[in-house]
């Protein structure tokens, strides 16, 4: 692991939404470095920023229609290396997202592959051996090209499959992983790689990680064999590349696959899920850090730990505010519980990542789709920087701007909660600081959880000498830490009110505290 990540903070940009600098209504890589200084000011140091390449948005840019070409409503190629070069000079990195198992339809890559005649990409892409065979289990395409045979889509329409190969061909047109044509798109995903790796960005988080091979079984092992070779080929040229990896699996994607990060992703109904975002279509929720539930951080650890513990060694397990893919936390939960949710996520191990707007509690709207967001698309919405028009987001006509920015009069803005000094913006500043400050949080294989059980809302972990203490409850509670008596306890920080005598804390309703102990 590149020791830079061991510290790492992340802030995610969705450059489209962050700001726009030259006043068409859409953010851009300018606007990004306008705000560099304000991502740094959080405690951020690292960006992941969604993808910014040549595309026809019918999947808000994961439906690239060239690797190596950027979008040119956010800028050029040379502003690009410049976002780059800024980031670096305030001893900040940068991850670009890779999407590896699919191109648009649009791509040069494809209409070759769609022609009869053969070439050198007819294998670049999966194909059926005519029109008439179905690619049965998987989603195909047949009647659209010239040429004769059905292709397999990644996921929308509009993205069909890069050939990696199946683990277990079964049928004719199935190619094992070690075909020319497999081993042909290996080779021109890591020159992609290299690509903007030379130009100076820092890695790639990689979109939909484990979705390579075909037929692959329950390990991903046949994913897992193509990744450690992809990316060790790239380490040997930029030994310092890191990848953080779209997946749920660190036992695969950290343990096998060769990636240094993996998130614990918001799927319905698993353990990260049910912190923040278990409501149903009907609005009701029980999310543990809400107020009123009844979930103990059991329902979260007894999913996250034993995955943690497979790669605590390895690499790291990646914790997340939100994303471009998710409801906002701010749907279903107050300020005062995203405080206590935020505390905890910035506090456990592996490198936490930051959805622009968490930080002020931006809201979910709910809005028509665009560019394939459907559901997503309110969590895309311009930032809020100011009560300005359209939030200090951009000087275009309001009909103009991509999405819609909230109306209102107490909408969240970075300049509202700049001046008020119990605000969330304030807290994640204050949480990081920590973060950033201590060292027992750079090391991500010393989670310890001294105190949690079925029934109690209030729950204790430690790491290193640092001891956090979280009643997300709205009542008082006690909580018996053992051996705390031990040590001599300094409070670093705390949301609420929490005391403590011998093993026995009492902590008031709503509250997180941070301990050091010598």
């Amino acid at each position: 692991m590149t020791e830079w990540l061991k510290r790492a903070v992340f802030y995610e940009i969705y450059p489209q939404s962050f700001r726009d600098s030259n006043g068409d209504g859409i953010g851009d890589f300018n606007g990004i470095i306008e705000k560099l200084d304000y991502i740094k000011g959080l405690g951020c140091n690292a960006i992941w920023m969604n993808p910014c390449y040549d595309s026809p948005f019918r999947d808000a840019g994961y439906d690239v229609r060239d690797y190596k070409k950027v979008a040119s409503r956010y800028g050029t190629e040379e502003e690009l290396c410049r976002l780059f070069e800024e980031v670096h000079a305030r001893g900040m990195h940068i991850l670009l997202d890779l999407v590896p198992g699919h191109t648009s339809e649009e791509h040069p890559w494809f209409r070759e592959s769609a022609k009869e005649e053969r070439n050198e990409y007819s294998g670049r892409y999966i194909w059926t051996d005519n029109w008439f065979q179905r690619a049965e289990g998987f989603p195909y395409i047949a009647g659209e090209c010239e040429r004769n045979g059905a292709y397999i889509l990644n996921y929308f329409k509009c993205q069909p499959a890069l050939n990696y190969g199946f683990l277990e061909p079964k049928e004719t047109w199935q190619k094992p992983l070690d075909h020319p044509d497999c081993l042909a798109t290996r080779a021109a995903m890591i020159d992609i790689m290299c690509y903007w790796l030379e130009k100076g960005c820092d890695g790639f988080r990689v979109d939909m990680a484990d979705s390579l091979v075909k037929n692959d079984d329950a390990d991903k092992s046949g994913t897992c064999l193509v990744w450690s070779d992809m990316i060790a080929r790239v380490h040997k040229k930029y030994p310092d590349a890191s990848f953080v990896s779209e997946w749920n699996n660190p036992a695969a994607a950290i343990g096998k696959a060769g990636f240094q990060m993996d998130f614990f992703l918001d799927w319905f109904g698993n353990g990260y899920n049910l912190l923040m975002r278990d409501y149903d279509d009907s609005g009701r929720d029980d999310s543990f850090f809400r107020q009123d539930s009844r979930r103990s951080i059991l329902d979260f650890l007894e999913e996250y730990m034993p995955k943690y513990e497979k790669i605590k060694d390895k690499g790291l397990y990646c914790l997340i505010t939100g994303n471009h893919d998710m409801i906002r936390a701010a749907y279903n939960l107050k300020e005062r519980e995203l405080k206590l949710a935020y505390a905890f996520l910035f506090t456990m191990p592996g490198a936490p990542f930051l959805y622009y707007g968490d930080e002020i509690g931006m809201r979910y709207q709910k809005l028509p789709c665009r560019e394939g967001g459907y559901t997503r698309t309110g969590s895309r919405t311009p930032m809020q920087w100011d009560q300005s028009a359209n939030c200090g987001f951009s000087a275009a006509e309001r009909e103009a701007l991509y999405l819609p920015v909230e109306q209102g009069v107490d909408i969240p803005t970075v300049a509202a909660q700049e001046e008020r000094a119990d605000s969330l913006l304030h807290t994640v500043r204050d949480i990081l600081a920590i973060r950033g400050k201590y060292a027992d949080f750079a090391d991500h294989a010393n989670l310890e959880i001294v105190s949690a059980s079925d029934g109690q809302r209030s729950f204790a972990y430690r790491r290193g000498s640092l001891l956090m203490l979280c009643n997300p409850s709205g009542v008082r509670e006690t909580l018996v830490v053992d051996n705390m008596e031990q040590r001599s306890w300094e409070k670093l920080y705390e949301i609420g009110a929490g005391t403590w005598q011998g093993n026995s804390c009492l902590l008031e309703g709503q509250s997180f505290v941070i301990l050091s102990g010598r």
